[in-house]
C-alpha cells in the first residue's frame, strides 16, 4: 500500500468519483442534442447514432490500453493527460464545422475518458486495503452507476444555455478543472520500483497469464454480469417511459429516481459492512438481494401486464442496492488476482463490461423491451448468470483453501519426522 498524506488522501474519493462519471456521463448527456445536432448537419437519426458507436468503439479499444500504460509510467501522468486531451477533443467538438469532424472528436473523447475509471481502480488498490478500499470503491461506483441516470437529463437543462454546443463546453471545462486538480492533489501511487514495461510482447503475456488463472474467469464473468441486469433497465427508458408506462418526457423520473436510490442506498450500505461482515457474505447479499429484485420484476409484470405505477419500479430500489453491495468487492478480488499489474487487469475488466453493455443496448433492449416480461426475463437471465458465476468462483477458492491446509498438514508431519531423534 503507498504512503499517502491524510491531505491528499481526503481528497481522493472527490478526485476517483469526478474521474468516473466523465465515461458513461459523455455518453448519455449527449442524447437530448440528438435533434439539433442533426439539424445542423443535415443527418438522419442513423448518421446520428454513430456519435454513439464511435465513442463507444474508441473507449472499449483504448480501455485495454489505460491499465498497461499506466503500470509502466505511473497512474498519475496517464490520467492529467487523458483529461487535458478529454478537455481539448470536447473544444473540437463544440467547434465542429462538420459532422466529419464531430464524429472525430467523439472519438478522440472515447480514447481518453476510460482513463479516470480504468485507471482509477488500480489508484484505490494501489492506495488502501480491506475495509477502506471496499468503502472507497463503493463511493466511486455509486457515481458511476448514477452518471448515466442523471446524465440524459443534465444535457437537457444545459441545451437553452447554449445549444448542443453548451454540452461539450460544460464537458471540457469540467475535465480541464479536473485535470488540474489531479496535478496539484493526486499523489503518485505506482512508485518506479513496481513498474512494468510496456510493450506489445509483455502485454499480450501479462493477458495470456491472466487467462491460465482459474479464479480470474468466474470473477471477470461475475464483475461484468454484475451490472447488466439493472443497465437493460436503463437502456430501455425510452421504451418503458413512452410505451410500456405511458408517459411524457416528464415521466423519465419515475425510472431514473427507483435506480438512483438503490444505487445510493447500496453504496452506503456496502461501506458500513466494510468492517463488520467478510467479502464473501458482501458478494452474498448482494446476489440474494439482486435475485430477490428480478423475483420482484417477473412477479410485477404477471400480475401488472400494464405496468401499473409505482409498482412496476419499485424492484429497481432493490436490483441498485445489489448491484452496489457485490460489485466493489468483486472488483477487488479480481484487482488482487495480480498486484503487479493491477492497471492492465482493470483495463480487462472494463473491456469485458463496456463490451456487455455495448451488446445490451444494441441488442437485448431493441429485443426484450416490448413487454416487461421480457425485460424482468432477460434481467434475471443476466443477474443469474453473474451469481452462478460467483459460485463457480467460490467453490474454486474453498478447493485451494483445502489443498493449501493438506498441504501444511503433510509438511508439519514431514518436519515431525525429520526432527525425530534416530
Amino acid at each position: 500500500m503507498s504512503s499517502i498524506t491524510r491531505p491528499r488522501l481526503r481528497s481522493l474519493p472527490w478526485l476517483l468519483a469526478a474521474l468516473s462519471m466523465i465515461g458513461p456521463f459523455s455518453i448519455d448527456a449527449v442524447f437530448p442534442a440528438f435533434p439539433l445536432i442533426g439539424a445542423r448537419f443535415v443527418v438522419d437519426d442513423t448518421a446520428l447514432q454513430q456519435l454513439l458507436s464511435v465513442y463507444l468503439v474508441t473507449y472499449a479499444a483504448m480501455s485495454l490500453f489505460h491499465g498497461a500504460i499506466s503500470d509502466a509510467i505511473g497512474r498519475k501522468p496517464v490520467m492529467v493527460t487523458g483529461m487535458l486531451v478529454y478537455a481539448l477533443a470536447s473544444v473540437g467538438a463544440a467547434m465542429s464545422t462538420s459532422f466529419a469532424m464531430l464524429l472525430a472528436c467523439r472519438g478522440l473523447q472515447g480514447v481518453c475518458a476510460g482513463a479516470g475509471l480504468v485507471v482509477g481502480r488500480a489508484v484505490i488498490r494501489d492506495t488502501l486495503e480491506g475495509a477502506a478500499a471496499q468503502r472507497l470503491m463503493s463511493q466511486v461506483m455509486m457515481i458511476f452507476g448514477v452518471a448515466p441516470v442523471i446524465a440524459p437529463m443534465v444535457g437537457a437543462l444545459l441545451l437553452p444555455l447554449g445549444g448542443w454546443h453548451g454540452i461539450f463546453w460544460v464537458l471540457a471545462g469540467f475535465t480541464t478543472l479536473l485535470a488540474l486538480a489531479l496535478a496539484l492533489l493526486l499523489a503518485e501511487s505506482h512508485p518506479p520500483a513496481r513498474r512494468t514495461s510496456f510493450a506489445p510482447r509483455p502485454l499480450l503475456a501479462s493477458y495470456v497469464s491472466f487467462g491460465r488463472d482459474r479464479p480470474f474467469w468466474p470473477l471477470l464473468i461475475s464483475c461484468s454480469v454484475n451490472f447488466a441486469g439493472l443497465f437493460l433497465y436503463i437502456a430501455s427508458a425510452p421504451r418503458i417511459v413512452r410505451g410500456l408506462l405511458h408517459l411524457s418526457a416528464a415521466g423519465f423520473p419515475w425510472l431514473f429516481l427507483p435506480v438512483v436510490t438503490g444505487l445510493i442506498g447500496g453504496a452506503w450500505l456496502s461501506g458500513r459492512m466494510a468492517e463488520r461482515r467478510s467479502a464473501g457474505f458482501t458478494v452474498n447479499l448482494g446476489y440474494a438481494v439482486m435475485l430477490l429484485a428480478c423475483a420482484l420484476h417477473l412477479l410485477m409484470a404477471l400480475v401488472f401486464p400494464a405496468s401499473r405505477l409505482p409498482w412496476s419500479m419499485l424492484p429497481l430500489i432493490l436490483h441498485g442496492i445489489g448491484v452496489q453491495l457485490a460489485f466493489p468487492t468483486l472488483t477487488l478480488l479480481l484487482l488482487d488476482r495480480f498486484p503487479q499489474q493491477r492497471g492492465s487487469i482493470s483495463s480487462v475488466q472494463a473491456f469485458a463490461s463496456l463490451l456487455l453493455c455495448s451488446f445490451v443496448a444494441g441488442m437485448l433492449s431493441p429485443l426484450l423491451s416490448g413487454t416487461m416480461l421480457q425485460l424482468a426475463l432477460g434481467a434475471s437471465t443476466l443477474t443469474v448468470t453473474g451469481a452462478l458465476a460467483w459460485g463457480w468462483y467460490h467453490a474454486i477458492a474453498r478447493r485451494a483453501l483445502e489443498h493449501a491446509q493438506v498441504g501444511a498438514i503433510q509438511v508439519a508431519e514431514l518436519q515431525a519426522q525429520i526432527a525425530e531423534p534416530r
